[in-house]
């Protein structure tokens, strides 16, 4: 039944939007806990404290939900349009990061992913199973990026991000855990080989070595996630920048295989695509957040 099951859980990820579907199990990254109280001790977080108090359930996934027996890992497409480099440099213009353009991911990505769920919750049942969920995107202490490498859904490339042979680097990851037991597919391997493209297009240096990142050096966490000054040596490297980077994401060659978006609302709304410096300038709290 499983097997069955499965390739019908996949026909309905595709239908529903995703890119791709894989399945791992919770323990299938035995790895990451070292990885990341490495990255922790070394204070590559930077003000992100929530990475190292909640490290007990992000290096190791099981210890999230112990019932959960399978995840299955999903990425949905975001490919640009446009160049997401065109706005760079521009001296009157801000550069805002391709995710943050369109509308909000959280929303359409946990709203498909529920729909999967309660899906996969009916067809269980038709089969006389009891099946049990929880669907995550981006806003727990999930290693969605190990885990989809797990699952075979692509690997970490040296920028760190997901990569895939099949839809390059631009994609969203979602899970949902659930305690069916469905056949796990084999991990991806890395096929990123001697190309240095992400690491060499960093404007900030900010990885100390392939498949490393130190935040306190990169400008999607420094105009997102940080409060207070930037470092001196920083600030003009960082251009026109302000909200999020993508340029370690563009230079992947991984891209050539990238697939449409999955969604139209992904694509950038108006004023977002190299929006006037003085006009931001101009904006009071409310209007940053409308």
């Amino acid at each position: 039944m499983s097997a069955a099951l499965k390739e019908k859980l996949v026909r309905q990820a595709l239908a529903e939007g995703f890119v791709a579907c894989r399945i791992c199990r919770p323990w299938d990254v035995p790895e990451v806990p070292e990885r990341l109280q490495a990255f922790l001790a070394a204070g590559y977080h930077g003000q992100m404290g929530w990475m190292a108090e909640r490290s007990h359930w992000r290096g190791d996934p099981a210890q999230l939900w112990p019932e959960a027996r399978s995840v299955i890992m999903l990425a949905e497409s975001y490919t640009p349009d446009e160049d997401p480099m065109a706005a760079v440099g521009m001296a009157d213009r801000g550069a805002v990061s391709v995710y943050a353009r369109g509308k909000d991911y959280h929303d359409l990505v946990k709203k498909r992913l529920k729909r999967l769920a309660r899906w996969l919750i009916g067809e269980a049942q038709k089969d006389g199973d009891a099946a049990e969920v929880k669907v995550f995107v981006d806003t727990a202490p999930v290693p969605e990026k190990p885990l989809g490498q797990a699952a075979g859904l692509g690997w970490q490339g040296k920028h760190t991000n997901l990569v895939s042979r099949d839809w390059g680097n631009w994609a969203f990851l979602g899970s949902v855990f659930t305690t069916l037991e469905l056949p796990a597919d084999a991990p991806e391997f890395d096929h990123c080989g001697s190309c240095r493209s992400c690491l060499d297009a960093c404007p900030t240096d900010a990885f100390p070595a392939p498949y490393q990142l130190d935040a306190r050096r990169c400008i999607s966490y420094l105009t997102i996630e940080y409060k207070g000054p930037v470092d001196n040596d920083l600030r003009a490297k960082m251009g026109n920048r302000i909200y999020g980077c993508d340029d370690c994401l563009a230079a992947c060659p991984w891209n050539k295989f990238a697939v449409a978006a999955s969604d139209i609302r992904y694509s950038a709304r108006e004023g977002l695509v190299a929006p006037k410096l003085a006009d931001l300038a101009a904006l009071d709290d409310a209007g940053f957040r409308e």
